[in-house]
């Protein structure tokens, strides 16, 4: 298992995990060729392992709102006033929107080849192009967020004085959250404001193949990384065009 298979093929009947390494070059094209079905594909052997990656949308608020406030809270504990406890969960939030932008332009979205490169993207966002309407994996598990957790509270530890540290990092969990909700909502939901109509169409476009069959949306692996706002795309210019999208169709 350390590169890959010439003309491997994987069997979607078996765990996918351990498979989609083998596809050397050919992964990129292989999981931007969507499997557009709710049914929520086997990744491990391991009854456990599998049990982790499978989570239900309303698993995300339920865990991670009360920590976040409670972690908010905290800050108001130690002695800041309200409104600036108010203020910094804000600007927490807003933090989040940028970690967010660039987990999908510089993690999400890389291009891999090798064995363990191939199996790690899929693991980590790659299953979401291949598998877009499987609800199942549509956010992430709490596991794989409580490690992330785990990391951004040790750098804001070093960030941070003591006292501002919990309320960003409770902000950033609220914003966290947010994201989650409207990725899924866009995905399962049907949105009936103009704002949440257009994340979907550009969500679409960062996860489909061009003229789809069924849904006749495009992929653009380069622009669109925003899901809770579009304000870093309009900054660093990724904002895709769909209406120029659209025509080329």
């Amino acid at each position: 298992m350390t590169g890959e298979m010439v003309g491997f093929t994987v069997d979607l009947s078996k765990p996918l995990v351990f498979q989609v390494g083998h596809l050397g070059e050919t992964y990129q094209e292989w999981v931007h060729t969507p499997i557009l079905t709710s049914e929520s594909p086997r990744f491990f052997e391991s009854d456990f392992l599998e049990i982790l990656t499978r989570t239900v949308w309303w698993v995300v608020p339920v865990i991670w709102v009360p920590v976040g406030l409670y972690f908010i809270t905290m800050s108001y504990t130690m002695g800041h006033s309200l409104p600036l406890v108010v203020l910094m969960a804000v600007v927490g939030a807003f933090v989040w929107t940028f970690l967010e932008y660039c987990f999908h332009r510089f993690l999400f979205h890389i291009d891999t080849e090798s064995y363990w490169g191939n199996t790690f993207h899929y693991l980590i966002h790659g299953c979401h192009h291949k598998h877009p309407m499987d609800g199942l994996r549509l956010v992430i598990p709490p596991a794989e967020a409580a490690i992330l957790a785990l990391m951004f509270w040790n750098l804001y530890g070093i960030l941070f004085t003591l006292s501002i540290r919990p309320v960003m990092f409770g902000g950033g969990l609220i914003g966290y959250v947010m994201y989650d909700m409207i990725h899924y909502y866009i995905h399962h939901g049907q949105p009936t404001k103009q704002s949440l109509k257009s994340i979907k169409d550009k969500d679409r476009n960062n996860t489909y193949r061009p003229a789809c069959p069924v849904l006749k949306l495009y992929r653009i692996q380069n622009k669109g990384f925003g899901i809770t706002t579009a304000l870093w795309d309009r900054v660093f210019g990724t904002l895709p065009n769909t209406k120029a999208a659209d025509k080329s169709g």
